[in-house]
């Protein structure tokens, strides 16, 4: 059967059904659902942050995007009405395209959404998390949110989750006008929200980090730092070509965090330093991990004042021809 919520209210000593519509009323999805949403979305669940809304996938705008506090993103589809099964492959075909995000994207989402950093929203939002130990955006979970579900779609998420180990869960509504004119709404899931949650547990790895530099030869190392810093899709990479890298191949010495910023602002898209500084962190934790040592074995840093925080970044010694050829390489195209 498939989940129905209904409320009556008690009026002079009788029960009144207090059942309605969303359409009855003239409320919208867009302009009052959502709105509702973004204001308290624990009424979504627990531990989850909204980072954006409408977000473009291939797909199509997805209504709410949020993380949680395991780093796992999470696909928000909303229905004013009953969840057709329809809904299942537009959720799945929105979390395929999610999962493509790197963290400058979901950054850069969350920037424009919230006006500050990823790392700023998660440091805010989850007080015992440190953002530094989240892999952020391995799994994804899918919470799709109407009022009211048909059976088959109930069916589905139950199999999804049981056998697919797909984190995936309903959020039924139910929306009340009272006699009065008061608006309530109450909700309830179809599957545990622990459970949804420990599905997306299943994958979980952390992106390794390291500072060792790489050891590359000079022709591999050429084909690697050419093939990551033409890429158009990864911000941080673009921000290194067009500032970074050439402030470093400049300098006659060591460069601080706060001179790159600058370089940013004057050379990249940031409007100020503080934009600068979140736009920084995104290119630290790309110099970070440890898959990209080739990045490191042509940039070189410090940690001066802590030992969390790089500082005095320099081009290392006999790679400043490298990184020159290749800067004029690409900007000749």
């Amino acid at each position: 059967m498939a989940t129905e919520i209904n409320t009556w209210q008690i009026v002079d000593g009788k029960l009144v059904s207090a059942n309605n519509k969303l359409s009855d009323t003239g409320r919208k999805e867009k302009e009052d659902l959502e709105v509702w949403i973004k204001s308290n979305p624990i009424i979504l669940g627990h531990n989850l942050i909204i980072i954006g809304e409408q977000v473009r996938t291939k797909s199509g705008p997805l209504d709410l995007l949020a993380i949680d506090d395991q780093g796992n993103t999470v696909i928000v589809e909303l229905k004013r009405e009953r969840l057709p099964r329809e809904v299942i492959a537009q959720a799945i075909d929105y979390a395929a395209d999610i999962d493509t995000f790197s963290i400058d994207k979901l950054s850069e989402i969350c920037h424009s959404y919230r006006g500050k950093s990823l790392e700023e929203t998660i440091e805010e939002g989850f007080p015992n998390v440190n953002p530094e130990e989240l892999s952020i955006n391995i799994n994804q979970r899918i919470l799709l949110v109407g009022f009211g579900i048909e059976e088959r779609l109930t069916s589905m998420i139950e199999w999804l989750s049981n056998k697919a180990e797909i984190s995936i869960n309903a959020v039924i509504l139910n929306y009340v006008k009272t006699t009065s004119g008061d608006e309530l709404i109450s909700r309830t899931v179809i599957l545990p929200e622990e459970i949804a949650i420990e599905k997306s547990k299943v994958r979980k790895f952390k992106i390794a980090k390291s500072d060792e530099p790489g050891t590359y030869d000079e022709t591999e190392l050429k084909l690697r730092l050419k093939k990551y810093l033409s890429r158009e899709d990864l911000i941080s990479a673009k921000r290194l070509r067009v500032a970074i890298l050439p402030a470093l191949i400049k300098a006659k010495g060591k460069l601080t965090r706060e001179k790159l910023l600058v370089e940013l602002v004057n050379n990249a898209d940031a409007n100020n330093t503080t934009e600068a500084g979140y736009f920084f962190s995104l290119i630290s934790n790309q110099l970070g991990q440890e898959r990209k040592d080739f990045l490191r074995q042509v940039v070189g840093y410090e940690y001066p004042n802590h030992y969390w925080e790089k500082d005095n970044y320099f081009i290392r010694e006999g790679c400043k021809p490298i990184v020159e050829e290749i800067l004029k390489e690409l900007a000749s195209k």
